[in-house]
């Protein structure tokens, strides 16, 4: 027996994130009718909570040289399941999983992965949660010919014209 100062090893099993991407939440996609006190933040009374393949597949779609927004992600989403708005924290976790799955496949030999570097935030800033960071995603954008210009003081980096590049 243990005494109380003394921690048990627990054996813990960690998913990869192909399988977080693959394997989500029993009950998803569903559409969720909100408080009346969350309503204004979370954009209206039915909101979708989605699955990460859902936000993979949106982001699959999107060609080379061009950006989507997470805006334009949950608005397509929500008008797919007839909701008001998507959630927003969830899909910002999806967008995580969707990134750190594609490097994921990257590491075992895949040579398509999602690319998840063309989501941008609404105003055009990066990702900071993205793998490898705003660095990382700067890079990849500018690869594929995109202008990113530095953020004013703690803002993030922005990519320059994006209404000229938006799906």
């Amino acid at each position: 027996m243990q005494g109380p100062n003394k921690m048990s090893k627990k054996s813990r099993t960690y998913k990869s994130y192909r399988e977080k991407l693959e394997n989500p939440v029993e009950g998803l996609p569903k559409v969720v009718d909100v408080p009346a006190k969350w309503q204004k933040q979370m954009g209206g009374k039915r909101i979708l909570v989605p699955t990460p393949m859902l936000v993979d597949e949106l982001i699959r779609k999107v060609p080379k040289r061009k950006l989507i927004t997470t805006g334009q992600i949950r608005k397509q989403l929500a008008k797919k399941f007839k909701a008001d708005s998507t959630c927003p924290m969830t899909v910002g976790i999806f967008l995580r999983i969707c990134g750190e799955t594609a490097e994921e496949d990257l590491r075992n030999g895949k040579k398509r992965i999602t690319p998840y570097w063309r989501v941008v935030k609404d105003d055009g800033s990066l990702n900071p949660k993205f793998p490898g960071g705003i660095n990382a995603q700067a890079k990849r954008l500018r690869e594929e010919g995109h202008a990113v210009v530095a953020g004013k003081g703690k803002k993030p980096p922005k990519v320059r014209d994006l209404e000229k590049t938006l799906l």
